[in-house]
C-alpha cells in the first residue's frame, strides 16, 4: 500500500518550498506558520520571513516587536512570540534532543522537524496523516509522511473523500463512506479573537486602541507592553 501511495505522491505531491531543504530552522518556521493557516497563504510569508531572518541566530537577535509586526496577517500571534523564544533557546543552547523542550513546539511539530530536517524515524501525525491511517487501517513509515499529508489534504477529505482518485481505494475498508462534519471553531467575526487582532493591528500601526479588555489580554500574552497608559510592541 505504501508503494502505491509514494508513486502517487511523486506525480501529484504539492511543490512546497520547505520540502526542498533540510534546514531545521526553515522547517520549524514552515510548521509553526502552517498551524491553523492555509498553506497557500504561508508560502509567500515563509519566503519573506527567511529573506529577513535567514538563520535562527538572525531571528534570535531580532526585537520581539519586529517579529510580531512581520507576523501580522497570519493570525494567532502568540505563535510568533513562541517561535522567537524557540530561536533564542536554540541560538544559546543548540537544538535539544527532545524538541518539545522548545517554546511553542508540541509533539506534532517536534516530530515534523525531527523527520523532515534531522531524518529521524518518526512519523509526524497531523490531522491528514491520522485520517488516512485510520481509514485505511494501515501503518505507514516516516518515508510516507508528506505523501499522507497531501493525500489527506487533496483526496481523503474529512467529510466526502474522493475515493475514485485515491491510489489506496482498492484495499481501503472505508471506500465509499461519508463522514460526519467535524466541530469547527466559532466564527471569527464578532469574537474576542477579532477584538484582540484589531487592538494588536492598531498598536502595530502606532495607534492607541480603546478596548481595555483586549489590550489587557495582549499584555498578559506578552504581545504588547503598557507603560503609563501608553501601549506599544515589546522591545
Amino acid at each position: 500500500m505504501e508503494d502505491l501511495l509514494l508513486a502517487w505522491f511523486r506525480k501529484h505531491g504539492r511543490d512546497l518550498p520547505w520540502r526542498r531543504t533540510r534546514d531545521p530552522y526553515a522547517i520549524l518556521v514552515s510548521e509553526v506558520m502552517s498551524q491553523q493557516t492555509q498553506v497557500e497563504r504561508v508560502v509567500p510569508r515563509w519566503q519573506r520571513w527567511l529573506e529577513r531572518w535567514p538563520t535562527i541566530e538572525a531571528l534570535a537577535d531580532a526585537a520581539a516587536g519586529d517579529v510580531i509586526r512581520e507576523w501580522q496577517g497570519l493570525g494567532y500571534n502568540r505563535r510568533a512570540l513562541a517561535l522567537h523564544r524557540a530561536a533564542q533557546e536554540v541560538a544559546a543552547h543548540d537544538w535539544p534532543e527532545d524538541l518539545t523542550e522548545l517554546p511553542g513546539v508540541g509533539s506534532y511539530t517536534a516530530a515534523a522537524v525531527a523527520c523532515f530536517a534531522f531524518g529521524r524515524e518518526v512519523l509526524p501525525v497531523d490531522v491528514n496523516v491520522r485520517r488516512v491511517s485510520e481509514r485505511t487501517g494501515h501503518s505507514f513509515s516516516p518515508a510516507a509522511a508528506q505523501a499522507l499529508m497531501d493525500l489527506g489534504k487533496t483526496v481523503c477529505l474529512a467529510r466526502i473523500p474522493r475515493c475514485r482518485l485515491c491510489p489506496l481505494a482498492h484495499a481501503c475498508p472505508s471506500r465509499g463512506r461519508r463522514f460526519e462534519p467535524l466541530r469547527r471553531q466559532g466564527p471569527f467575526e464578532g469574537s474576542f479573537r477579532q477584538r484582540r487582532a484589531t487592538a494588536l493591528r492598531h498598536v502595530v500601526a502606532g495607534r492607541q486602541w480603546d478596548d481595555a479588555e483586549a489590550v489587557a489580554s495582549l499584555v498578559r500574552d506578552g504581545l504588547v507592553q503598557e507603560d503609563g497608559g501608553v501601549v506599544s510592541l515589546p522591545d
